[in-house]
């Protein structure tokens, strides 16, 4: 009704000569509706009339302009809410890197702090945050970002036209590669970790970040309005008041982008615009929301004065604060696991780690291992499994105490070993060493304890293809060749009819702990599982890079004789193929995602595709096809 009512009160106030049968087909009502409602306006004071020869002239009273125009402007106040879904989790993100400045002779993203440039920063930043399918569109010297060889795995998009053309155009660029929520970044900006954390979990699926004014003279000023963005101008003469400035990060829905890439296309004339401009186009019909951060440390780089200041002063500030923020985080997992005071935390040293974070930390005088779980873990492996798994490697006396485990975020924590020595590939090779080793193994693979689970290669070999194909991961060459090889091995390898024991599965030398003179601990149980016992034997001589006088002294060790079978040689290489092959695809995901492992992945793959051709599985392969 009260749509009714404004819908005709401007009718009448666009044209006084309007007959109610025109009123009707201009408001979309039938005339009846039209005779009711100016009589309920004409009783209420908003019209009167006049008559003119045979027609009546309506018109709007003092009252009823007041009322038509408060209508009109809480009718525009009202924006559409354009999202059914609630908040995503950001797993795409663009980084606009085409613009040049003129003190560069490199694109500002690369500029470097501490040797680092700081695009690999911020996309080391957005890669621990979970986002790995990164679209970077360039412009000036393109080139120079394929030199970095860990951007190759990126998406580039060009911008043939970046000196003549605005954000927005670039922007616009990436739209065929975006598919979902993504986060923008301009690629000279450097701000805190923290920022982005925030940002990404903030509720609003569209929202920009801004933050105090810096007084730099280029600020993009923003102004709030009924809690949503509703000015953004580099000109403060604009404003009735300033809310703070616009940082250059946003969050922006895929709905959002999708409106201002059409409206780019269909209706702007000006190449320069810039997309917050565009942004602010879409704000008048749908919310865009905003994150406020005081206090924030961040700097934009366009020119030399300013990366002068930034290296100088800010990127100073911004170390010392994000390495409080990190000590400050890890202080809180260990309040929160031992119920220990923030004071009794007395030193926190970082540790080595393959894929996790692993810090050595003292506690009223007593020592732990912290262990937080790397990037792209928790998809990988089952913490309540290996939970369980390390609960029971711990009360076999092969691991230390497990004082804490969450199986929810994987942050675990354990006594340290005292007079700690980890091995290595060279000092496992000791025959010493090797006596140990064997005794954990054997004490571990005779136990008779049931772990929580199945270690199955072979599933685990389809489950990584799947993880490999959903992050983008590109296979080796001959890739589809060696894995009908492995397949063909599998059948003969299920024939063995072998008997299953719990299992390590990640036999790498730096896992096994020396403690004083004769303990041997063996620690880290992520990928333990019921399993073959000559998967844990193949893996150790796989990473210990055994030559096959060093593999036939540890099977004897372990074996306890000189007489090794020929079948479990056998299945020391199949087992050798299968982990050569199954890692060879964890590295893949593993690199997609934005880690770097050199020559690891490939150098495995080409030894499972040699070690097929070994001749103790060309004869088995011959014996099954006859």
């Amino acid at each position: 009704m009260e749509q009714h009512l404004f819908q005709l009160l401007e009718a009448i106030n666009k044209n006084a000569k309007l007959n109610q049968k025109k009123m009707a087909e201009l408001c979309g009502i039938s005339i009846g509706k039209v005779n009711y409602l100016i009589n309920d306006l004409m009783e209420d004071g908003y019209l009167f009339n006049e008559k003119s020869g045979r027609n009546m002239r309506y018109f709007l009273t003092e009252k009823g302009i007041e009322f038509l125009q408060k209508g009109i402007e809480e009718f525009h106040q009202k924006k559409v809410n354009i999202h059914q879904e609630q908040l995503t989790e950001i797993k795409q993100a663009v980084i606009l890197a085409a613009g040049q400045r003129k003190d560069f002779s490199k694109p500002a993203g690369l500029m470097t702090f501490d040797g680092i440039p700081l695009l690999k920063r911020n996309i080391e930043i957005l890669q621990e945050n979970g986002i790995h399918h990164i679209v970077i569109v360039t412009g000036y010297k393109k080139e120079a970002f394929r030199e970095i060889p860990e951007f190759n795995q990126f998406q580039f998009v060009h911008n043939p036209k970046y000196k003549w053309t605005g954000s927005m155009a670039s922007l616009a660029l990436a739209h065929e590669y975006i598919s979902e929520d993504f986060l923008l970044i301009e690629d000279d900006i450097l701000i805190e970790e923290r920022a982005i954390k925030e940002l990404l979990s903030y509720p609003q699926r569209d929202t920009i970040l801004i933050t105090n004014e810096s007084g730099s003279g280029d600020e993009a000023f923003v102004e709030i309005r009924n809690g949503y963005v509703y000015k953004v101008s580099k000109d403060i003469h604009q404003f009735n008041h300033v809310d703070g400035e616009m940082v250059g990060i946003s969050k922006l829905s895929y709905e959002v982008f999708s409106k201002m890439v059409t409206e780019f296309k269909e209706y702007n004339k000006n190449p320069y615009m810039n997309y917050e401009y565009m942004l602010l186009d879409v704000a008048r019909h749908y919310n865009i929301g905003y994150l406020k951060m005081h206090n924030l440390v961040w700097g934009e780089i366009d020119s030399q004065q300013d990366y002068e200041v930034i290296t100088n002063k800010t990127y100073q500030i911004l170390k010392r604060k994000e390495a409080e923020y990190r000590e400050n985080q890890i202080k809180g997992y260990l309040i929160e696991a031992l119920d220990v005071n923030y004071e009794d935390i007395k030193e926190i040293q970082p540790f080595g780690g393959m894929t996790n974070k692993n810090f050595k930390v003292t506690i009223q005088n007593k020592e732990y291992v912290l262990r937080i779980p790397g990037n792209g873990t928790e998809k990988m492996i089952n913490r309540k499994e290996e939970k369980i798994n390390s609960a029971i490697a711990s009360e076999l006396g092969i691991d230390t105490d497990l004082i804490y485990f969450n199986e929810e975020t994987g942050v675990k924590i354990s006594e340290l070993i005292p007079n700690a020595e980890t091995l290595n590939p060279k000092t496992a090779k000791r025959q010493d060493y090797m006596m140990l080793t064997t005794a954990v193994l054997r004490k571990l693979h005779h136990s008779g304890a049931q772990m929580a689970n199945e270690f199955n290669v072979f599933e685990k070999i389809t489950e990584y293809e799947e993880l490999m194909k959903a992050a983008g991961g590109t296979p080796y060459p001959h890739f589809d060749e060696v894995r009908a090889q492995v397949m063909a091995l599998k059948e003969i390898y299920q024939r063995m009819k072998i008997e299953l024991a719990p299992c390590h599965n990640d036999l790498v030398p730096e896992n096994f702990v020396k403690s004083g003179q004769d303990k041997m601990y063996l620690i880290d149980w992520e990928y333990a599982g019921m399993n073959d016992p000559m998967w844990d034997v193949a893996a150790h001589s796989l990473e210990c890079d055994f030559t096959q006088e060093d593999e036939e002294l540890f099977l004897s060790l372990y074996l306890q004789t000189d007489d090794i079978p020929l079948e479990i040689q056998q299945r020391v290489i199949m087992n050798k193929i299968f982990q050569d092959f199954l890692w060879s695809i964890w590295t893949i995901i593993k690199e997609a995602k934005g880690d770097d492992f050199g020559t690891y992945g490939i150098d495995r793959f080409n030894r499972a595709r040699k070690n097929v051709n070994h001749e103790w599985i060309r004869g088995m392969m011959y014996e099954i096809k006859k």
